[in-house]
């Protein structure tokens, strides 16, 4: 069937939104996406699903590498999935990349929304039952890498994604991706167990430029603030080092960032490896469990490194050789000990349905 939909700029229609907002959209039952040519087409209508009762849910940076996870951990369970992007062309192309055809035209629609515009962001959320935001900056290619800027951008991206979700979500929900790195940076004794109750000390970050740890950390203690002012329920999920079938040969640039430091983190049993698609099944059965009591945060993470022959074929498959075993072989004769806890994730994951996950 030929294609007729178009992409159009919204100029201060229905609703009172801001012009420039760019929106793909459906009706139910028809496809969200048609291709002429290789692009993506789109027609600017309203579903006729109404959110509130289907629990219509937003995914930012669907584009990513978690992103895409989620989104497709949420269609395969039957969720009605709005998905943003931060710019129209390449962004689309990199979803397409990362979500079959098939998932694609599942989706209720995919928004162009700036962290930094609280206005696309308020349009992006509106009545949607909850937001799932991965990242607040964006950088699927590795290009710039993570420096003190992007910190500050994830920051301010976070604060404007929880602003946005109390002011315009149906319900005021958020399911916020943070990193186990917020929770390990630290000068203090490490004797103590690791758990969500820990939290990386700023000065020790920035005193050794560790910046994603120092952009991650900041932007979920500012979710929580946030949260707070603005009455949105927020949990957190903060997975180690994202790892699946792909890895490294299609994200190792991305994982750069997190192995900052990763030799002292081998050192001290806090280098954590987690599957992407458990990280988005985690966010999801969270997001599933908040009316039985999931709350706070949830550390994530599948195994952690504890041998150096572990340690050294991650640098060979990553082609860093060095970053993490470098001076380590000669204090590390035995497997590592580790403290790290990710108990309270697993009591609800294991937990019966309706079962509360207080602890």
């Amino acid at each position: 069937m030929p294609c007729t939909r178009k992409i159009s700029r919204e100029k201060g229609r229905e609703g009172g939104r801001r012009m420039g907002k760019m929106l793909l959209s459906k009706p139910s039952l028809v496809p969200a996406f048609c291709w002429e040519e290789g692009k993506p087409c789109g027609k600017k209508i309203i579903s006729s699903l109404k959110a509130g009762e289907n629990k219509l849910v937003c995914v930012t940076d669907g584009n990513s590498f978690l992103g895409s996870h989620i989104v497709k951990e949420l269609l395969s369970r039957g969720h009605l999935v709005r998905v943003t992007v931060h710019n129209q062309a390449v962004d689309f192309e990199d979803l397409k990349g990362l979500i079959k055809e098939e998932d694609m035209n599942k989706l209720e629609s995919v928004v162009v929304a700036k962290m930094k515009d609280l206005d696309s962001l308020c349009d992006a959320f509106s009545g949607c039952h909850a937001v799932f935001h991965t990242s607040s900056f964006l950088d699927p290619h590795g290009i710039t890498g993570y420096s003190e800027q992007m910190a500050f951008l994830e920051t301010e991206g976070a604060r404007n994604v929880i602003e946005a979700c109390g002011r315009a979500a149906y319900r005021r929900r958020c399911i916020f991706t943070s990193s186990l790195l917020a929770s390990t940076w630290t000068s203090s004794n490490l004797d103590r167990v690791i758990d969500e109750s820990c939290w990386s000390s700023e000065e020790f970050c920035r005193e050794n430029k560790l910046w994603l740890a120092l952009g991650k950390m900041r932007a979920e203690k500012i979710a929580w603030r946030k949260s707070k002012e603005m009455k949105v329920k927020l949990v957190t999920v903060c997975p180690g080092l994202l790892i699946d079938s792909s890895f490294p040969h299609d994200h190792k640039e991305t994982s750069f960032p997190y192995l900052k430091g990763g030799s002292i983190m081998l050192r001290q049993g806090l280098l954590a490896l987690a599957d992407v698609g458990k990280v988005a099944e985690a966010h999801v059965r969270v997001y599933e469990a908040m009316d039985n009591g999931a709350y706070g945060r949830y550390l994530c993470f599948e195994r952690v490194v504890q041998r150096l022959d572990e340690a050294i074929q991650l640098e060979n498959e990553l082609k860093i050789q060095g970053l993490l075993s470098e001076g380590t072989s000669r204090i590390i004769s035995e497997e590592i000990q580790s403290n790290l806890s990710n108990s309270k994730l697993n009591r609800l994951l294991f937990a019966a349905p309706h079962m509360s996950c207080n602890q």
